[in-house]
């Protein structure tokens, strides 16, 4: 069996195969502030007869707001208040505007362990695949059955397996890795199936690197982008559940069926641009390079981590910003932030000129702040850059890694971080 089968199997009480139809059982369900409200409302038209109109399970679903937090309009604040009142209503934990990015806060939190089926009503839903998770996004309406039952039907996934080997050169990270997969296969080179990364590469891959490589599956057209856990796994959830002992079966049998096997040794590979309008138009930074910028974002459930901060700050030295560039920095979640703080890094920052907010989507998705006018050029270390993502529709979005966004930040134009 493949890690996916293996998974689905354990949720639906029987063995299953890929393209096998099934019911399974939810480990755990997250929503958030702007996913669900509409969840909310349909649950309790599901539950409309029944007398008792309770969550299946309230210890296992768990709330964050973060796409617009602290609210930034009165219809924010407004599902907010909803939230917050079904949360309470439930016995749901809510971490309101308090703690970051689901997508962070849920493993940060030990929301996620290996084996887990997990759903989100949020495409990244897939990051928690960094941790052995088979994890995914659903529709708000989704959402509400699985609110209301606690389970789902699925169609169990083929999987295509990654096997990266290699060591990544100086200067390139993961984001640079699944940014070139993404490029190779195609925003729909992996639909509806799972995206399993193995090989040396990613045995080798701190959990914050390997978190960016899991959340950018869906770029690929990804149901769920899954990493075998092992013992780097195990001790970043010892550090949240100090007995836990990872169970080895949790991992893709040799021999199991693959509906394809793909092979890349990345010793040489460059830093990764992906250019407007799609994440699959990737190219070197060497073929951008010079493109004159606006703003740079580093931030993000995909590259808004500690250590991605401080390889942004390792790329800038003590170079000032560069005139006319607007840097803003939004660490993923408040635990992070506080890395961030103890580091000196963000006194660094704004002694340069740079905007550091608190945790939350922010920028990412055109958000709160940091929106894009007409013609202008952003960098950004998040996950997506279709048009009007980030602000005017006229604006023009390039995702890179924390070095190439630190290196940048400096020289006003898209820079090659190894050049610094």
């Amino acid at each position: 069996m493949t890690l996916s089968e293996k998974i689905f199997s354990k949720a639906s009480g029987r063995p299953v195969k890929a393209g096998e139809f099934t019911i399974a059982a939810i480990d755990r369900a997250m929503t958030h502030d702007i996913t669900g409200p509409l969840a909310v409302k349909a649950f309790y038209e599901i539950m409309e007869n029944k007398e008792e109109k309770k969550v299946w399970d309230p210890k296992k679903v768990v709330i964050v707001f973060d796409h617009q937090s602290p609210a930034d309009s009165i219809n924010a604040a407004q599902n907010h208040i909803l939230l917050r009142r079904f949360a309470a209503e439930q016995g749901i934990l809510n971490y309101d505007i308090n703690e970051g990015v689901c997508h962070q806060v849920m493993p940060e939190k030990g929301h996620v362990l290996p084996g887990d089926l997990i759903v989100g009503s949020d495409s990244h839903t897939c990051a928690y695949g960094s941790l052995g998770a088979f994890s995914t996004g659903l529709g708000s309406t989704d959402m509400a059955a699985v609110l209301a039952t606690g389970k789902l039907w699925f169609k169990v996934p083929e999987t295509i397996r990654f096997n990266i080997e290699g060591k990544l050169p100086k200067d390139v990270y993961s984001k640079d890795l699944i940014l070139h997969l993404i490029g190779d296969v195609g925003a729909e080179g992996v639909r509806y199936m799972t995206a399993e990364f193995a090989g040396e590469t990613i045995h080798y891959l701190p959990v914050s690197e390997r978190m960016t490589m899991s959340n950018m599956a869906i770029e690929m057209g990804g149901k769920a982008g899954l990493i075998e856990p092992d013992k780097t796994t195990e001790n970043y959830i010892k550090e949240r559940y100090p007995k836990y002992k990872l169970d080895p079966d949790w991992k893709s049998d040799i021999g199991a069926n693959f509906a394809q096997v793909r092979g890349y040794d990345v010793s040489e590979l460059e830093p990764q641009v992906a250019c407007p309008h799609n994440v699959d138009n990737v190219k070197p930074v060497t073929e951008v390079a010079g493109t004159k910028l606006d703003q740079i974002f580093v931030g993000s459930c995909t590259n808004g981590r500690f250590e991605d901060i401080k390889i942004m700050m390792e790329a800038m030295g003590s170079d000032p910003i560069a005139k006319g560039v607007r840097l803003i920095v939004v660490p993923a979640s408040r635990t992070e932030y506080m890395k961030v703080y103890r580091a000196g890094y963000i006194e660094t920052l704004m002694e340069k000129g740079a905007i550091v907010e608190s945790p939350c989507c922010g920028p990412c998705m055109g958000g709160a702040f940091g929106r894009l006018g007409d013609g202008e050029v952003g960098l950004s270390t998040s996950n997506r850059n279709f048009k009007g993502r980030q602000g005017s529709p006229n604006s023009f979005v390039y995702l890179c890694s924390p070095a190439t966004a630190g290196a940048s930040a400096i020289t006003g134009v898209i820079t090659d971080p190894r050049e610094i």
